[in-house]
């Protein structure tokens, strides 16, 4: 499976499943635990079939360090979820997730000692102002939402900063979990199908904590409105299909990012990935009527030109387009 395939994969994939995940979050805005849960499953029992051979493939990385990288990976992974039940609306939150790269160079900078080009230092400036901007004004519009009662209103405005807080949290231990993993990689070799399983296998205990959110929506997933399965003339609540299609179309993604990986030079990967975010971002605004206003599109326009600059996209290209001139004046 080559490049292409995986690039119609991961955005395929990635932006089925963030629509599949919206109209889940739309009608159930405290799902994101269920949708988690569902998640980790099928990823887990594929990779103990496909990856471990029913758990007779010893890993490569001792499982103590992927304890480690899984408390961190669960804690991500169910605060992203957990954020959309404090008022975050779904571009912001993608928005909030772009600024990444913040969060990896402050703490590259901090517990690797790394040092970076003046552009580099740009580039976050960038991402860091666009985040700002959209933050901003999604909190005027929590606000002006709720002007009729002055205590809804900050009510409204302190659930939607204890939403913030969270995103904020989550987006520092992503980075922070990046850098584990990069040292893992380092020292042990990369095993990033081994790694995809035991993060979302070794978590799976964690859900007790949540099985009453769970087993709750679980319940109101079954009462929704029945759907006809044609051919089969089986009659199935329409959200737990949904819930199928976000698991699988997650599951899509992952697989194409996983190829990418394996296939294509760590800038290509984070350029893909940004622009199914941008595309994903874009549809969410326009099929699903997300409240968006000028100051959000200047806000993303930095976001997205503080990546770019980031991933030296820019030089490349250039280095591309003249490529064969720049060559033939070295040969000279």
């Amino acid at each position: 499976m080559g490049p292409v395939f995986a690039v119609v994969l991961v955005f395929v994939g990635c932006c089925s499943n963030v629509v599949f995940l919206e109209l889940l979050v739309r009608d159930y805005p405290g799902c994101g635990n269920i949708v988690t849960f569902a998640q980790f499953v099928f990823i887990a029992l594929e990779g103990f079939i496909f990856e471990t051979n029913f758990g007779c493939k010893k890993p490569a990385i001792p499982i103590s360090n992927y304890v480690i990288m899984v408390t961190m990976f669960f804690t991500v992974s169910v605060i992203n979820n957990y954020a959309l039940n404090f008022n975050i609306a779904m571009p912001l939150h993608m928005i909030f997730r772009s600024g990444s790269l913040i969060a990896n160079m402050i703490l590259g900078i901090i517990i690797l000692k790394k040092r970076y080009s003046a552009s580099k230092y740009l580039s976050i400036a960038l991402v860091s102002a666009g985040i700002f901007i959209c933050t901003i004004m999604s909190a005027k519009q929590v606000n002006v939402s709720n002007e009729d009662s002055e205590d809804q209103g900050f009510y409204a405005f302190m659930h939607w900063l204890i939403g913030i807080a969270m995103l904020t949290f989550a987006l520092l231990m992503s980075a922070r979990m990046g850098i584990f993993q990069e040292t893992l990689y380092k020292k042990y070799g990369k095993h990033s199908k081994e790694a995809l399983f035991y993060n979302h296998c070794l978590p799976l205990p964690g859900f007790l904590l949540l099985s009453t959110n769970i087993y709750r929506h679980c319940v109101l997933f079954s009462q929704s409105t029945p759907v006809l399965i044609p051919g089969v003339e089986l009659s199935v609540p329409i959200m737990w299909i949904y819930l199928l299609i976000n698991v699988i179309t997650q599951y899509v993604c992952i697989r194409g990012v996983f190829i990418l990986t394996t296939e294509c030079a760590s800038l290509t990967v984070t350029l893909v990935v940004t622009l199914r975010k941008f595309l994903s971002l874009i549809f969410s605004i326009i099929y699903f009527q997300n409240p968006f206003t000028a100051w959000h599109w200047v806000g993303t326009a930095v976001v997205f030109v503080g990546t770019l600059l980031y991933t030296e996209v820019w030089s490349s290209v250039r280095a591309a387009l003249r490529g064969p001139d720049a060559k033939e004046k070295k040969a000279e």
